[in-house]
């Protein structure tokens, strides 16, 4: 079996010897009963002469190719959001174009569905003058994803943190949103462990207080609004969330610490899923949408209960780092060949850190060709200075 040198977080090296991988079972295209977008990673271009931290060089076959590994395995693609490095190096012309080249690729795949990100990224929170200014900027992004024959994410808004003055201008900028769009939306609360830049977002720091300002927004416009999607990583917050929404509007869970229970539900209902951590775990989180379609809840749970630990740690504080651990995984299993990101972010987690994730991934049987996992794993220690 492939073995790989790795370091302890106690001090020293082990050599550590994979596992033989799960063959996890294929989607046979039979009917989900959740819907599950997976937030896809980019992968960047190695290749290309620019400075990575200030511009954004993308490796578009490849990135494209990935979706197809998605939407093989039965996802639809949460397009250009957070897991993407949107507002952490994908700026929003190469966000439009990374949508328009999804939605074209997807035409080519029956059954293949994209949601993309619409946000204000492309006005500094500098520069608004007034809230005017914010509804300005998602119009401008709502009407090239809608041209392109998108649907549309909502994302949260920096510049609207940082501009609004009362929880009335949160309902003021997404009501003139929401009486626009073609067609409905799902919105997107992005706690601040994932984007400091969000804090107090919907008007409030108290979570609770800012919940009733958001569903108040949401029951103001359910006809436009498909479901929200929070990503607070607290579970009991979504599941109050959940009962109070509005009927027909669905719960998207953001949670990526505790998306097995929530996914499953309880006897008042559940969240559907809208993961960054299904980008990693693609063939596990499958095989087990389809034993839960199939109410088989066992091999539900046995199948998500060890990628839990994984993404767990994946996704630590500062969670905002979470694409790193993404990303290396994508390399890990062979789906780019190299472990470069935009933005330089592969740099944001420590050399202990990715030896943990591969401890993990491989006690989750997620690692497809162990072969070529170690030897990928022994190139990056390498260059981090593990003999």
């Amino acid at each position: 079996m492939a073995s790989v040198v790795l370091p302890r977080a106690s001090g020293g090296t082990e050599r550590f010897e994979l596992r033989a991988p799960i063959a996890f079972e294929m989607p046979k295209g039979g009917a989900l009963n959740r819907v599950a977008y997976a937030a896809a990673h980019v992968v960047a271009d190695p290749f290309a002469d620019v400075d990575p931290w200030l511009t954004a060089a993308v490796d578009w076959d490849r990135t494209i190719a990935f979706r197809q590994h998605l939407w093989r395995h039965g996802f639809g693609v949460a397009e250009a959001m957070d897991t993407a490095q949107r507002g952490m190096g994908l700026d929003w012309p190469t966000s439009l174009e990374l949508i328009r080249r999804s939605l074209d690729a997807a035409k080519d795949v029956p059954g293949a569905v994209v949601a993309s990100g619409c946000g204000t990224d492309q006005l500094p929170a500098s520069e608004v003058r007034s809230i005017n200014d914010v509804i300005a900027a998602y119009e401008a992004q709502a009407e090239a994803i809608e041209g392109l024959g998108g649907r549309l994410i909502l994302m949260a808004s920096r510049a609207l943190a940082a501009n609004a003055r009362s929880p009335d201008d949160y309902a003021a900028v997404y009501g003139r949103i929401l009486s626009q769009v073609k067609e409905p939306v799902i919105l997107h609360w992005l706690g601040d462990m994932f984007d400091p830049a969000l804090s107090g977002y919907w008007g409030h720091a108290d979570l609770d207080k800012a919940m009733d300002v958001c569903l108040q927004v949401i029951a103001a416009n359910a006809d436009k609004v498909d479901g929200i999607k929070i990503s607070l990583l607290d579970d009991a917050k979504e599941v109050a969330m959940r009962r109070r929404l509005p009927a027909g509007v669905k719960m998207y869970t953001g949670d990526d610490f505790n998306f097995p229970d929530l996914i499953a539900g309880d006897e008042h209902g559940y969240s559907h899923a809208l993961l960054g951590i299904f980008d990693a775990i693609a063939p596990a989180a499958a095989a087990a949408l389809v034993a839960l379609s199939e109410d088989r809840r066992d091999d539900y749970d046995r199948l998500l209960a060890p990628t839990v630990p994984l993404s767990r740690h994946v996704f630590k504080a500062p969670t905002r780092f979470y694409k790193t651990g993404v990303v290396f995984m994508a390399y890990l299993n062979g789906h780019q060949d190299h472990f470069t990101m935009i933005g330089g972010q592969e740099s944001t987690r420590s050399t202990v850190h990715l030896a943990e994730l591969f401890r993990l991934a491989d006690a989750a049987g997620l690692l497809a060709d162990p072969e070529l996992a170690a030897k990928r794993m022994a190139l990056v220690m390498g260059v981090r200075g593990v003999a």
